[in-house]
């Protein structure tokens, strides 16, 4: 792509995301649904303007990691311990059921090859946290009880999902499958997601230390997006989703954080560093909205756009008949995964609803399984649907859910 191409597809992406984010909004639809519809809009879909490029996807893979950047500034890990199990028991069961209907229904249902089931098993089982984040940020939720298990659980999903995508296209490619690979991989995750917060809160120390004596303004913002950055690299390094860089960071740099072993080792002079700052956080937060109001939507935008429905063939029996099994499968896959905690029933169902969006994760495997010749056309077709439906679908679910008066 030419420089004068991309400065002007960049400019019709911002536009077309704010206009929509704002019709929507004026609507009382989540904004999210608006900048979704804008990428369906200009891409491959509708106008055709826009293809799926590395650079855009660069960008909105950015966008992404300084929003999930955001959410972990926002989220308080107390609070989260709180909830106990109830996010791992969500994210367990959000993955397995979905994972194992769909490959039943695949396998036995359709008759579908096992290779090819279990990709499609794969493909319905990790929630966007960027899509579900930012639908409960626009009903202003995010802050709710059950947003933290939604979040907490959505985390460990997408962890997950990492792992099954590396299981599958191991097995796809040598037609067998390395354990001691995989749980080398799922180790290197868990060190990563232990030790990256308090690496980051050291980080943190310093950058704000030292930017009280910078000769030049911009320090804190320049600094925090390049631990942002790096941590995003590491844990890609490591085999974990490059979201979980800046979640990790976000984690680290919140107000919320505290880590308090130097002062009970007695070392108060190291204390100092690991202590919650409630001033850098609040400065953080200040000078990262902008960044994160410009960036965030073009993901969102993306997303639709790499939503090509043009790719769909709508008079095929089989992509309806297979596309409408795997909704029904996906919908309540998700849904259920609410009901197996214990909490009011009007929480439940909105957990369960809030786990449904699909997203990028889901365009990944799909993506994946076509590129490798796993999934045909009619096949990668019904899934498109499935993901698009999955994609858009939940805003609207879980702002009429949630206009609705709450129950026990």
């Amino acid at each position: 792509m030419e420089l004068h191409q991309f400065f002007l597809y960049l400019a019709i992406i911002l536009i077309a995301a704010r206009l929509f984010s704002e019709i929507a909004g004026r609507y009382g639809i989540p904004s999210v649904i608006g900048e979704l519809l804008a990428g369906l809009l200009v891409g491959p879909s509708l106008l055709g303007w826009i293809s799926p490029d590395a650079t855009m996807k660069l960008l909105a893979e950015i966008g992404i990691i300084l929003l999930l950047f955001e959410v972990g500034m926002d989220t308080d890990l107390f609070r989260l311990a709180r909830s106990g199990t109830k996010p791992i028991v969500v994210a367990v069961i959000g993955f397995a059921l979905p994972f194992v209907f769909g490959y039943t229904v695949c396998r036995w249902g359709f008759g579908l090859d096992n290779l090819v089931a279990l990709f499609i098993g794969g493909t319905l089982t990790a929630t966007s946290i960027g899509i579900t984040v930012r639908v409960l940020d626009d009903l202003g939720k995010r802050h709710s009880d059950e947003a933290q298990i939604v979040i907490g659980a959505a985390v460990l999903d997408d962890i997950l999902g990492v792992l099954a995508l590396a299981f599958l296209y191991q097995f796809a490619v040598q037609h067998e499958v390395s354990l001691a690979a995989t749980g080398k991989v799922a180790l290197f995750i868990v060190l990563f997601m232990l030790l990256s917060p308090l690496v980051a809160k050291l980080a943190g120390g310093v950058i704000d230390h030292y930017d009280q004596y910078a000769a030049t303004p911009g320090l804190l913002i320049t600094m925090a997006l390049a631990l942002i950055l790096l941590f995003s690299w590491l844990a890609h390094t490591v085999g974990a989703p490059l979201i979980m860089g800046g979640f990790a960071a976000g984690i680290a740099l919140s107000q919320h954080f505290r880590f308090d072993v130097m002062h009970r080792l007695g070392l108060p002079a190291l204390d100092r560093w690991f202590a919650p700052s409630p001033q850098l956080a609040h400065k953080l937060e200040e000078q990262m909205r902008p960044l994160i109001h410009t960036f965030a939507p073009l993901f969102f935008v993306m997303v639709g756009i790499s939503l090509n429905l043009n790719t769909v063939d709508w008079g095929s029996p089989r992509v309806w008949q297979l596309g409408g099994a795997l909704i029904v499968v996906a919908l309540l896959g998700k849904l259920a995964a609410g009901f197996f905690i214990r909490e009011s029933r009007f929480r439940q169902m909105a957990i369960g609803l809030a786990m449904i969006p699909r997203g990028e994760v889901g365009l990944i495997f799909a993506q994946l399984g076509l590129n490798q010749g796993i999934l045909d056309a009619e096949t990668y077709a019904a899934l498109l649907i499935v993901i698009a439906l999955t994609t858009i679908a939940p805003p609207f679910l879980l702002k009429a859910y949630y206009s609705r008066p709450a129950r026990t």
